[in-house]
């Protein structure tokens, strides 16, 4: 259960090596989470990220072997977990790949790749973590989503799309859990400095996982079911939104 002062004791992470969540784990450590079960893909990032929350003073943390495309044997990856550590107070989905935006613009299987991995993991992995929340009355799932997802931009529109796809998929979600205990929470990143955008050309407000960690917590404290990182881009989206399409086309990439 969370502690007196709501912060989560327990936590699972799918997608437990990327520097989001390793960033965002720290802060939980050093707050009360005591056990951290780390699901992902590089297991070396996986053991350093495990040996680094042990020394800040995680008691339990273990990893696990977990693949977003997999979606035949998520169910049974989450119940394995939920069987053996009991009730989960928050579990985060940090998984997800960026693609290559030029490549995947043509290209059906890098396109379709993409779209397994944010969207159809999300859906798999979620339907299975809101089935064991309902049952236990009480937990967060907290998903990391993108504004790139709230007005699917030209120059990476298959990333944008499948973003959006899981956007609605976890709001939908928080809907069908109303009333259960459980909480779904969505967090809209912009754009921030790690591997995955490495190379890139920073777009307005960019940011860090650092500075992303330090909203989602604060957002986790006061109860927020949308957290933007940073904060300005809420105001910055709800205007993009209403501009003309002639004119949005013309943004930058």
């Amino acid at each position: 259960m969370n502690d007196a002062l709501g912060a989560p004791q327990s936590v699972l992470v799918l997608g437990g090596s990327s520097e989001l969540a390793r960033a965002i784990l720290r802060r939980l450590v050093a707050r009360r989470a005591r056990t951290v079960i780390l699901a992902g893909r590089d297991p070396e990032r996986l053991k350093e990220t495990a040996a680094e929350l042990l020394t800040l003073g995680a008691e339990t943390v273990e990893t696990l072997s977990f693949e977003a495309t997999e979606t035949a044997g998520h169910q049974s990856l989450i119940d394995d977990v939920f069987g053996r550590h009991g009730d989960i107070d928050l579990v985060l989905f940090a998984f997800g790949t960026l693609g290559v935006p030029e490549r995947d613009a043509t290209d059906a299987t890098g396109a379709a790749e993409v779209a397994a991995v944010n969207f159809a993991g999300s859906v798999s992995a979620g339907i299975a973590v809101a089935g064991h929340l309902r049952r236990q009355g009480h937990g967060t799932l907290m998903a990391l989503s993108s504004v790139a997802g709230v007005r699917v931009r030209p120059s990476n529109f298959v990333y944008g799309s499948s973003k959006a796809g899981m956007d609605a998929f976890f709001q939908g979600l928080r809907h069908h859990l109303e009333g259960s205990g459980a909480r779904v929470v969505v967090v809209r990143p912009g754009f921030v400095a790690t591997r995955m955008t490495a190379g890139l050309k920073p777009a307005p407000f960019a940011t860090t996982a650092e500075d992303v960690a330090e909203c989602v917590v604060r957002g986790l404290e006061t109860g927020e079911d949308l957290v933007w990182a940073p904060p300005v881009l809420r105001w910055v989206m709800a205007a993009v939104k209403l501009l003309p399409t002639a004119v949005f086309r013309r943004l930058p990439g």
